[in-house]
């Protein structure tokens, strides 16, 4: 079985222009969703890939896909053996668990285990 990316998630300086960007762009619907003190919004995207915008300290936008596994200690595990560096060890959240790696030829992906 393949492993699917379910979720994309953009890391952004500017949370209320990035919405407002892609709410006109694309017609995606930003939905502010609770997470404590962050501000975090939830797009729809209208098909199977779920998204999301948080606030990050960065000067330069970035999307991070988000890929289901079974098992995020051994994905986890598997992609530093792999020779990606774990920018992010495996953490339980509301919903799953979450790992984040960078991998050796450039590029974020985070792993995500979802509760069942």
């Amino acid at each position: 079985m393949k492993n699917p990316v379910v979720h994309l998630e953009l890391c952004t300086g500017n949370l209320a222009a990035a919405c407002a960007f892609y709410g006109r762009l694309f017609g995606w619907h930003p939905e502010k969703i609770d997470v404590g003190a962050a501000s975090y919004f939830g797009l729809d995207l209208a098909n199977s890939v779920e998204g999301g915008v948080v606030e990050c300290e960065n000067d330069r936008g970035l999307w991070l896909p988000y890929v289901e596994v079974t098992d995020i200690k051994g994905a986890t595990l598997h992609a530093d053996e792999l020779g990606a560096a774990v920018t992010l060890p495996p953490r339980e959240g509301p919903a799953g668990w979450r790992s984040v790696v960078s991998t050796p030829a450039g590029g974020d992906v985070a792993l995500w285990q979802p509760k069942r």
